[in-house]
């Protein structure tokens, strides 16, 4: 029993830490793009074509590299695709930003698919061996992993402040004020050459993601166990029927399962918010009345706040329920909003700017941690499909946001959002009244340890993948 603890704690935390390395580089970096590559707002529709790509690889990508495979080796080659994104920074062009753009959307819905699949799988099993409730143990690994991952904003953002601070010639236009906060529309603001640090420090930034970003492939590629590899295997074996149809439906037939699509709104908002502070808030409100070279401080805040209340909640869930989390972080995100809508942003008010990305990370740790932990609960069964879905929606907030990023005026996105919110709240507690009135069935330790012949036989007679278990 210890051996088996150990172990699964050993994989949840390599998982954790590769991501934290992976994260530090690509968060760093994606955080920067609409002040670093701001020209005709090349740097947020690259952060657009990345959740585009990630939406095309979601409706078949998962399914497939997980079931041939298995979850660690999906994870490392998905982790090589982030690390071409620095690279096509290097030289920030057109064609170079958006070809590695690309490969990393291609690389992202695979990448977080195997995660999650790989921490269900782990807790529904130390669930059985422990006679604990697997949601209970899901929604600990769920917090460990977000609590390890999410400090990945605090290095990565801290390396980007430390070398852009070297430049000392960055400043401020005085007029440039007057357009920060709410009042930015498209057409009466962009960020100044002179906010922008030297090219040499770039690339120096650059080059120590591109360090970062290797030493985590290496790492879980030494040290995660791979857990599913003898179902890969059984699956390879048994595949010869099966067509790339098939796997491509697997996706889109859980849409037929009602909780999944209630569940799109909340989906959809967590991409629409992280993408409001990666985006907007850092571009039109951090550059624009404080510079660049603030924006990796502010975001380390957002970042050490995430961290803690994703681990702190991550525990509380069992004592506190989702309700009530997800009811404080909406309230808490509301606030935001509203605040935002009414701030009129100056260099003065240097602890203000902190105070919101700490609310956002407190707030963010929930849509995180419980959204993760909901999908893996509710689709134990289904779990590949169930976590692409869960990517692929969210990717389509994160397009949708960052497309008409350059477009509308602040205010105008702070009134989607507000409505994609509402719409959220309403959605998900249906979810949950009805989960409280027809429960979701515990995972049996057949469904964890063995593929299911019914499944296997469904490939042959009906070439089409109904059950996506590992």
């Amino acid at each position: 029993m210890k051996k088996l603890t150990s172990r699964t704690t050993k994989n949840v935390l390599v998982v954790s830490f590769g991501f934290l390395l992976l994260f530090t580089a690509y968060g760093g970096l994606q955080s920067l793009q609409s002040s670093l590559n701001a020209e005709d707002g090349m740097g947020v529709i690259s952060l657009s074509v990345i959740y585009g790509a990630i939406i095309l690889s979601s409706m078949f990508l998962p399914p497939i590299m997980i079931k041939n495979l298995g979850c660690k080796w999906t994870i490392v080659l998905s982790m090589g695709c982030y690390v071409t994104y620095s690279f096509g920074n290097l030289a920030p062009g057109w064609a170079s930003l958006m070809t590695t753009s690309a490969i990393l959307g291609m690389g992202g819905s695979p990448l977080w698919s195997a995660k999650c699949t790989y921490l269900t799988i782990s807790g529904n099993k130390r669930g059985q061996k422990t006679n604990k409730k697997g949601q209970d143990i899901i929604n600990q690994y769920f917090g460990i992993f977000f609590f390890i991952f999410q400090s990945s904003a605090v290095w990565g953002n801290l390396m980007s402040s430390l070398i852009f601070g070297q430049d000392t010639s960055i400043e401020v236009p005085e007029e440039n004020l007057q357009f920060c906060g709410a009042t930015s529309c498209v057409e009466n603001f962009t960020i100044a050459n002179s906010t922008l640090p030297a090219r040499h420090l770039v690339n120096t930034l650059l080059g120590c993601y591109i360090g970062v970003g290797v030493l985590a492939i290496i790492f879980v590629a030494v040290f995660l166990d791979n857990i599913d590899r003898d179902l890969a295997k059984e699956f390879r074996k048994t595949k010869g029927n099966q067509s790339f149809c098939s796997t491509f439906l697997a996706t889109f037939k859980l849409l037929r399962n009602p909780k999944l699509l209630l569940l799109i709104p909340l989906t959809m908002y967590s991409g629409f918010e992280q993408s409001f502070l990666a985006g907007e808030y850092t571009k039109n409100y951090v550059t624009c009345a404080i510079g660049i070279h603030y924006v990796g401080f502010v975001m380390i805040c957002f970042g050490a706040s995430n961290s803690l209340c994703s681990f702190a909640f991550g525990r509380l869930a069992q004592y506190t329920g989702r309700i009530a989390l997800f009811s404080l972080a909406a309230v808490t995100n509301l606030g935001c909003f509203l605040g935002l809508l009414y701030w009129k942003p100056h260099r003065d008010q240097l602890g203000v700017f902190f105070v919101f990305p700490a609310l956002w990370g407190m707030a963010d740790a929930v849509w995180q941690t419980q959204t993760n932990a909901l999908y893996g609960i509710l689709f134990a069964k289904d779990k590949e499909a169930a976590f692409a879905n869960y990517r692929m929606w969210e990717s389509l907030g994160f397009v949708i946001a960052f497309a008409y990023s350059t477009f509308i005026c602040l205010s105008t996105k702070i009134y989607v959002a507000l409505a994609v919110l509402a719409l959220t709240m309403v959605t998900y507690l249906y979810v949950e009244y009805n989960e409280y009135k027809h429960p979701s069935p515990e995972v049996t330790t057949d469904d964890l340890q063995k593929p299911e012949k019914a499944d296997l036989k469904e490939l042959n007679d009906n070439d089409i993948i109904t059950q996506t278990r590992m």
